[in-house]
């Protein structure tokens, strides 16, 4: 028997097809991998830099469906549907839209797929895969298994180890799918599960995909406290939170924490009430004491905010990134703000008749990536859109590249700061521009 995997694509450029160069190793798919009978033949083929070949035989196709990768992924699902293969679709937009995703697929996952993917295989191995399994979300890589990382070799995936130590968040923000999918819960693997899977590969480079790791501050020391001897670099997404805890600040930055990808969401604090970002709100003063902290400890940061708030407007908007600008972050994320389906946002935004594109932007022909798929309070969807792209074309402008590089605390703080800088901000401008205004799917 023989399952491939697939990672798919967001979609492709209006005059060419779209390949993701700032991609990473689709973890999950390997890990599954990880968890099929080792008499079953399993290949990867990742949608964001190769072809896929519909006509290799294959009796199973397991597709991970993300919100912004669904019209792709039901293409896919579907030409392998044309051919007689069965198909099996989970991931979080599986789970939050089951009735959409079933009309696509013979069997649908919902939660997570670790928990009975060897009954997946069995039952198509014996020909009567169900229609729908359903797996509770809980701890990653149930027994201990480690990913098949050798899926992944030659497919230029960027130099570092995806893992996992913890999964969900204790925080109720608006916007936030994970919330909603995790129940406002938070899963943690056995510590030594995870140092086994460090030693196990060669890459000395890790990015923990945890969606916060400093939601449990105990089991993050016990890590930090653990990473120390191993000589890591790694970095991962956290909250501001944490800034509050020096004891955790100091066991990160010995343990070799170089960063993390950090929810700023918003420079207003009527916004941060807005979405009930509680780790900002509590003592809030505009970011100046948790900036200084991250600095003192010569962790890059890379901020992530959310725009288009009711309190919103152009010039907010100009404000942010210029409030990103003078911090000198290594680098920043100006994301509009999606209501993703069935999180509270999305309820909120249809009960006002305020959702645009018919309600499914993500399957919408005439949506484009990074377009407001609402109507916002002070302005139209339009200047939302174009708000955010000029935020990012003036943080990602030469000036600033150069000027954001001199921070001797954080980006010149060491040979490997300087040189991840320079490696990953270009990688990220360049992606920034070719991802703009994208269509989903290739159709």
């Amino acid at each position: 028997m023989r399952v491939t995997f697939i990672k798919p694509n967001i979609g492709r450029r209006d005059h060419s097809l779209y390949v993701d160069e700032a991609r990473m190793e689709p973890l999950m798919l390997g890990v599954l991998a990880g968890l099929t009978p080792p008499d079953v033949e399993v290949v990867l083929h990742d949608d964001r830099m190769e072809s896929i070949p519909y006509d290799n035989a294959t009796d199973l196709v397991a597709i991970t469906v993300e919100t912004y990768t669904a019209r792709r992924s039901y293409e896919i699902a579907d030409e392998y549907r044309k051919r007689g293969v069965p198909v099996i679709l989970g991931g979080m937009h599986v789970t939050l839209l089951p009735d959409e995703s079933k009309a696509h697929a013979d069997s649908i996952f919902i939660g997570d797929a670790e928990t009975l993917w060897a009954q997946v295989v069995r039952d198509a191995q014996e020909g009567r895969l169900q229609e729908r399994y359903d797996g509770p979300p809980g701890v990653a890589q149930i027994g201990g298994v480690l990913p098949r990382r050798e899926l992944f070799k030659g497919k230029g995936y960027l130099p570092m180890a995806l893992m996992q130590y913890s999964r969900g968040c204790r925080f109720a923000c608006q916007f936030c799918a994970v919330s909603q999918y995790f129940d406002k819960k938070h899963y943690i693997r056995r510590i030594d599960e995870v140092l086994q899977e460090i030693e196990s590969q060669r890459r000395k480079f890790i990015f923990f995909v945890d969606d916060n790791i400093a939601s449990d501050r105990k089991a993050l020391k016990e890590l930090c406290r653990e990473l120390i001897p191993m000589k890591v670099r790694w970095f991962s997404q956290a909250s501001l939170d944490l800034t509050r805890d020096s004891e955790i600040m100091k066991l990160m930055a010995d343990s070799g924490n170089v960063g993390n990808v950090t929810g700023f969401e918003s420079i207003t604090h009527a916004s941060l009430k807005e979405t009930k970002k509680s780790p900002n709100i509590g003592q809030f003063s505009s970011y100046e004491r948790e900036i200084r902290i991250l600095r003192e400890y010569g962790m890059q940061t890379w901020a992530a905010f959310t725009l288009g708030y009711d309190h919103d407007t152009y010039e907010s908007i100009i404000a942010t990134m210029k409030f990103a600008l003078k911090n000198r972050f290594t680098f920043a994320a100006f994301n509009i703000l999606m209501p993703y389906p069935n999180t509270p946002l999305y309820h909120k935004l249809e009960q006002q008749g305020r959702l645009l594109y018919d309600g499914k932007w993500w399957l919408h022909p005439e949506y484009r990536f990074n377009q407001a798929a609402y109507q916002p309070e002070l302005m139209s969807a339009d200047e939302l859109t174009d708000a955010c792209h000029e935020a990012r074309k003036q943080f990602n402008s030469a000036s600033s590249l150069v000027y954001r590089f001199s921070d001797i605390k954080t980006n010149l703080k060491t040979l490997w700061s300087v040189a991840a800088y320079w490696r990953y901000t270009l990688l990220f401008r360049k992606e920034v521009y070719k991802k703009h205004l994208m269509r989903f799917g290739l159709r």
